[in-house]
C-alpha cells in the first residue's frame, strides 16, 4: 500500500532521547488537530507529561520527519502488561502534512510493530466526526463500533513471520542511520 511521502519526509521510530521532539510536535498541533488527537482539550502540561512516557515499556512511537523536525507521529501502546495481546494506536499529524499519505505510512509501520509484538487486537479510537481517521482505518480493513460520539476501529494484525521481523529490523537500521546523519548534518551547517 506504499504511498509516496511528501518531499523530504521520512518515517522512522523515535529513539531514546527524542521525547522532547515528540512533546514539541504535540504542542505544535493546531487546535482542531490537538482536540482530535486527544479527544478533547488538554493543557500543555498534560501533553508534556504524556509525551514523556513515550520511552516506556510497551510503547513504540513512529515519527514522520521533515528536515529533521517531527511533523507527524503514530503511538502504539500495549494495554496492561508487556505480554498483552491488545494495544491502542493514536495518530497526530501537523496540518500542512495532513491528507498527503503520512497517516497511511505511519499506520503501516505501526501495524508492522504490532504484528511483531504479538498484538492480536489493535484499537484506534476517534471522535465520531473524525472522517480522516475513519477513512485511514478503513484502508486497513478495521471493524468499527460506535458509542456516545466516538468510534473505535479494530484491526487484527497477522502473526509475525521471519520476513516481518526482518522488515522491521531493516527499517530500524535505516531509521537509526537517518537519525545519526540528520544530527551530523545539523552540526555541520553554518550558523
Amino acid at each position: 500500500m506504499q504511498e509516496p511521502l511528501p518531499d523530504g519526509g521520512t518515517i522512522r521510530k523515535l529513539w531514546i532521547g527524542e521525547t522532547d521532539a515528540y512533546r514539541d510536535h504535540l504542542l505544535r498541533l493546531d487546535r482542531e488537530s490537538r482536540y482530535r488527537r486527544f479527544s478533547g482539550t488538554l493543557a500543555d502540561e498534560v501533553i508534556a507529561r504524556h509525551a514523556a512516557t513515550a520511552n516506556g515499556l510497551g510503547v513504540v512511537v513512529h515519527g514522520f520527519f521533515v528536515d529533521g523536525v517531527l511533523r507527524g507521529a503514530a503511538e502504539l501502546r500495549q494495554n496492561g502488561s508487556l505480554f498483552s495481546h491488545q494495544a491502542e494506536a493514536a495518530f497526530s499529524i501537523e496540518q500542512p502534512w495532513q491528507s498527503h499519505g503520512v497517516g497511511t505510512g505511519l499506520l503501516e509501520r505501526t501495524l508492522l510493530s504490532a504484528r511483531n509484538r504479538g498484538i492480536k487486537s489493535l484499537r484506534m479510537d476517534c471522535l465520531a466526526d473524525n472522517q480522516r481517521m475513519q477513512q485511514l482505518a478503513r484502508k486497513f480493513d478495521a471493524e468499527f463500533s460506535f458509542d456516545f460520539g466516538s468510534v473505535t476501529g479494530e484491526v487484527d494484525p497477522p502473526r509475525s513471520t521471519l520476513l516481518s521481523l526482518t522488515r522491521e529490523a531493516i527499517a530500524d537500521n535505516y531509521g537509526l542511520a537517518s537519525a545519526i546523519f540528520e544530527v551530523q548534518s545539523r552540526l555541520l551547517r553554518p550558523a
